[in-house]
């Protein structure tokens, strides 16, 4: 059986301008994830479950294992000295790295330390989110903003780390997407998936349908399709929405499917975060075969002018997602001007 650092070690040859840096840095995520697992594990017996009473950024309720999360990530991070920075959506500013060993790293880390934890109160499947740049501003100064403004193609490596029935981490460094499954009794990761494909078709459509009435007219149109029967296709589709990206990508990666976080009127531009879900998401789901876009255009191309940046969201098995833009293109297009000169 293959450890993950051995793993990573063994494909140091595909980064020789990294001198062994990204092996430490993944190592660091490695170790962050295991006392973030250690401690999900725990909940319910520890005073980690609910929410602070605080608001992050983005408006939306801390829970209290957010900021866990996001201290450990980042302290493991900084530990190491191979990041001059992070941008977390749990903070409303980039996290400068100010020792001398960190402002002459070469990567900085774009993160959501903890995907879905409203879940973690009802014993729900969560994750964490992770990707990697490397710095724009010169090695040896202090990192800047424009080190995290980078649109998703030049990203060195993304993944995620699923907390469920099974805890698992799953990267790309731009040579396929790979799983490692945590055996708890040693607390290793092992190889448990390696070249993960998504398949080109699913059976899948993953959305808050309670959001329905609210969504463009294309995605509705797409709904209705997928839930309308076809004796020559496998449609009907089944719906299946867990309210954690990570744990509806990470079904969807393996039994094929299309996860979607349209716009809608109260959240003209959607929901989720550009730098700290989408672009990783999305170069996962295309290391792996399968297409991310925004309903009208690739996702990674988006050149990223905020921090917290939001877009609309639709990813997973090729042919569905081209299917949806299908949708949008014709009823939609009209609501996204934008997008059409």
């Amino acid at each position: 059986m293959i450890t993950l650092g051995e793993y990573i070690v063994a494909k140091q040859h595909e980064f020789p301008e990294a001198s062994g840096e990204l092996t430490q840095l993944l190592g660091s995520i490695r170790l962050a994830a295991k006392v973030v697992n250690r401690e999900i594990n725990k909940a319910g017996l520890v005073d980690i479950i609910g929410a602070t009473g605080a608001e992050n950024v983005q408006g939306e309720q801390q829970q209290k294992l957010d900021l866990y999360a996001n201290e450990k990530f980042k302290a493991a991070l900084e530990a190491r000295g191979e990041v001059c920075g992070v941008a977390s959506e749990e903070e409303e500013d980039i996290i400068i790295f100010n020792g001398k060993k960190q402002s002459h790293s070469k990567y900085v880390v774009l993160m959501d330390p903890l995907d879905g934890s409203s879940n973690i109160d009802v014993n729900v499947t969560v994750g964490t989110i992770f990707s990697i740049y490397r710095r724009l501003s010169p090695v040896g100064t202090p990192v800047i903003l424009d080190d995290f403004l980078q649109p998703g193609y030049k990203q060195v490596a993304a993944g995620y780390v699923v907390y469920g029935s099974s805890t698992m981490l799953v990267y790309t460094t731009g040579h396929g997407v790979h799983g490692f499954t945590c055996d708890p009794s040693l607390g290793v990761f092992y190889l448990s998936h390696e070249n993960m494909q998504i398949p080109q078709d699913g059976v899948i459509y993953s959305i808050n349908e309670g959001n329905y009435i609210k969504f463009p007219d294309g995605v509705k149109k797409y709904i209705k399709y997928c839930q309308e029967r076809d004796p020559q296709t496998s449609r009907p589709y089944t719906s299946r929405y867990i309210g954690s990206l990570v744990a509806d990508f990470h079904r969807n990666l393996i039994k094929g499917g299309i996860y979607m976080y349209p716009s809608f009127a109260s959240a003209p531009k959607g929901k989720l975060r550009l730098l700290y879900e989408c672009n990783p998401i999305a170069f996962l789901t295309e290391q792996a075969g399968g297409k991310a876009s925004d309903g009208f255009r690739r996702i990674m191309d988006i050149e990223p002018t905020e921090l917290h940046e939001r877009t609309p969201f639709f990813c997973g098995s090729i042919n569905m997602v081209q299917q949806v833009e299908a949708f949008m293109a014709q009823y939609s297009h009209e609501e996204h001007p934008e997008f059409h000169g």
